[in-house]
């Protein structure tokens, strides 16, 4: 059997309806979202135009013409002076872990979102009792900077959430050089 490349590209329109159902997955069985009803595509579409109106990217792992991953960075905080600063999310199709997507999608975000305005990207992991999503953001650069005990409940109990942090991009004016990584 010919092994199969991903492809990580720029979502589409077309794409949020796969988007949806995946993310609708870890909604009703995991706690690694606090989400408690899976948003409807129009919630996606609505996101969509959102991020790609302030430049920020989502894209999609695709495999054999499936969408089987996704990733987008979103606004940290409202306030004009977090604009530099946004949040990442991926989410994998359940049955597509663990086979190097989540790192291809995480290091496309990074380089996608070092092209932008943005300078700091903050991930806010679950503590759902597994570190695989801790160990991708430690490979890629993201240092551990705290973690908020029992700040979400779901699914009848209580869930930390562990925050990391990882600079791109270039140097703001005024900003100490040595601060910044690409």
């Amino acid at each position: 059997m010919e092994a199969v490349e991903s492809v990580i590209r720029p979502a589409v329109p077309a794409d949020l309806d796969a988007v949806a159902e995946i993310f609708a997955h870890y909604v009703r069985h995991t706690v690694v979202t606090f989400e408690e009803a899976p948003p409807p595509a129009a919630a996606w579409h609505q996101r969509f135009e959102d991020l790609a109106g302030q430049g920020l990217p989502f894209l999609v792992a695709e495999l054999s013409g499936e969408v089987v991953g996704y990733a987008y960075a979103a606004p940290w905080r409202p306030k004009p002076a977090y604009r530099h600063t946004v949040e990442n999310s991926i989410y994998l199709a359940p049955d597509r872990t663990g086979r190097g997507l989540g790192g291809a999608l995480l290091d496309a975000l990074l380089a996608a979102c070092a092209q932008t305005q943005v300078r700091q990207v903050i991930a806010v992991i679950a503590d759902a009792g597994t570190d695989a999503s801790v160990a991708l953001h430690r490979r890629f650069g993201f240092t551990d900077v705290g973690r908020l005990a029992a700040i979400g409940y779901k699914h009848g109990r209580w869930v930390d959430t562990v925050l990391m942090q990882r600079s791109v991009g270039r140097a703001l004016d005024g900003e100490h050089p040595d601060r910044t990584r690409v």
